[in-house]
């Protein structure tokens, strides 16, 4: 057994860790098979994408068990799944420095285009992967399918959603937040009482070191579904809270910590999850800083804006939870998205010339009431930050086709979003879906009480539902189509998924009709 102390003494919370990684000594290839985390791309552009995998033979120790070493890792993409018609390749290195993680940016891609790419360290050879580019920026595609999903505690149940994912035909899935959870996790993965786990005790650690949080990875990375779904198409990802802790807001943590203290768990935090995901270089962190918003552009048919509303925000007003006559919310200043990147996505919206933007992010847009004492509001949504959300409808209203999507809460909505929800007899200026999560929150249901509760006190509210899955949607030159999937069930695997709810939105006259 590893404990917390030997953790530390390995460098896992140290801040220095973080920003000064010690170059290894190239070894050969390892003797077991590393690729037990399988493989991911990500942020496809037109003429290239990010290809991922991490060398882990043991996944559940703090060094993967591999020793303080470089390996060279060897990378292929080609045309055809055999790999007859290689098109690029090439040597990476992963280097222990940064967890035997690869990410290899490969370009001179043909746009719009499916490709199949592996790798090899030694004799050992990956999982293969499928992505696709996205098409040329003077394109004029006439459709692009996604999905969003979000929030896949691996103790509350099975990743059963991520196998349908990996079977339907998405040119790129959104996933907005809480790929991993922060809490304790038993022998037996919680709710999914797996007995072929058998967990290390070190997994009932709070994860806040490197190598708490590269072993929670891993953990998350080893399940078989989950894999499929990134190997199926590529992925653009950005975080919510639980990748470093619960409902924390730029520098301040839910629980009283010393500065320095949170400021090396963020930098940990971050750390793994650059790399643990497939992203670009220029996205690698410094220390407790890591940027993250970026946009991705798929022809003239959508710009999308993939947003980090936890780095740069305020902190919750009068206290977070939700809260009724909070005038905090109101100050001037308060921001979600901070100075610098509400100017980037309002600029980018403004300028964008595509026919949809769509906004990859984490919190609930639309007004959310619970009820009681003159409607309570949440304090951690945009609900407690109504300027930052002002000036993005007010700039929507100007710019036909934006789209919100949303993660975080564990439910599905479809909402219609207006400049100003306290006149619900004017015309939506833009549309939100929020899916609901993949696993957090267990099973769920249909018919939740406080969801129709807040349906009665929110009329731009058009759908809620408690289930487990994701949003499909196919987006055309001139209509949304949103398909609200859910599984009956999550803490046994094997459940179907059903199409619970479909909605189509306009772009020259936004708003969510069933169909």
């Amino acid at each position: 057994m590893v404990n917390r102390r030997g953790l530390l003494t390995m460098g896992g919370a140290a801040l220095t860790a973080a920003l000064t990684p010690v170059p290894a000594k190239a070894a050969p290839g390892p003797r077991a098979d590393p690729f037990t985390l399988g493989v991911a791309s990500g942020d496809p552009l037109p003429e290239g994408v990010v290809i991922w995998t991490r060398l882990a033979p043991r996944p559940f120790e703090p060094a993967a068990g591999l020793p303080s070493a470089d390996f060279p890792v060897k990378w292929q993409v080609a045309e055809d799944e055999r790999f007859g018609r290689v098109v690029r390749d090439g040597t990476a290195t992963a280097a222990a420095a940064y967890g035997h993680s690869v990410h290899v940016d490969v370009r001179g891609l043909r746009p719009g285009r499916d490709y199949f790419y592996r790798f090899r360290a030694g004799r050992h050879v990956s999982p293969v992967g499928r992505t696709r580019t996205a098409p040329g920026k003077a394109a004029q595609p006439s459709k692009l399918r996604f999905a969003i999903a979000s929030c896949q505690s691996f103790t509350d149940g099975w990743y059963t959603a991520h196998r349908h994912l990996a079977a339907e035909d998405l040119d790129v899935l959104f996933f907005l937040g809480d790929y991993i959870y922060e809490g304790a996790v038993d022998a037996v993965g919680g709710d999914r009482h797996d007995a072929s786990l058998r967990l290390p005790d070190t997994f009932e650690l709070l994860t806040d070191t490197l190598d708490l949080y590269r072993m929670r990875y891993a953990l998350y990375r080893t399940d078989p579904d989950l894999q499929a779904a990134h190997a199926a198409f590529p992925w653009a990802l950005t975080w919510d809270d639980h990748e470093v802790q619960d409902n924390y807001a730029a520098g301040v943590p839910r629980f009283d910590a010393p500065p320095a203290d949170f400021e090396a768990h963020r930098a940990n935090a971050y750390r793994a999850y650059w790399e643990n995901q497939p992203l670009r270089r220029p996205r690698q962190p410094a220390g407790p800083d890591m940027a993250l918003h970026r946009r991705l552009r798929f022809g003239d048919l959508a710009d999308a804006y993939v947003l980090d509303t936890r780095q740069y925000r305020a902190d919750q007003a009068c206290g977070d939870g939700v809260r009724a006559g909070c005038a905090q919310r109101d100050e001037p200043g308060r921001t979600l998205l901070g100075p610098v990147q509400r100017e980037w996505l309002l600029h980018g919206m403004k300028h964008s010339g595509a026919r949809w933007n769509l906004l990859a992010q984490q919190v609930m847009m639309a007004e959310c009431r619970y009820g009681g004492e003159a409607g309570r509001l949440d304090m951690d949504k945009w609900d407690g930050y109504p300027a930052d959300r002002t000036a993005i409808l007010e700039s929507a209203a100007r710019i036909p086709g934006t789209v919100v999507l949303t993660g975080d809460i564990h439910f599905n909505y479809a909402a219609d979003l207006r400049a100003d929800f306290s006149r619900p007899d004017t015309a939506p200026v833009a549309v939100e879906l929020v899916g609901t999560s993949i696993t957090s929150s267990g099973d769920g249901a249909d018919v939740i009480p406080k969801l129709e509760e807040q349906r009665r006190h929110s009329p731009h509210l058009r759908f809620t539902n408690g289930q487990r899955g994701y949003v499909r949607c196919e987006l055309t030159r001139d209509t949304l189509r949103a398909d609200f999937r859910v599984l009956s069930h999550v803490t046994r695997p094997g459940s179907p998924i059903i199409t619970r709810a479909s909605f189509i939105s306009e772009r020259a006259r936004p708003g969510l009709v069933p169909v």
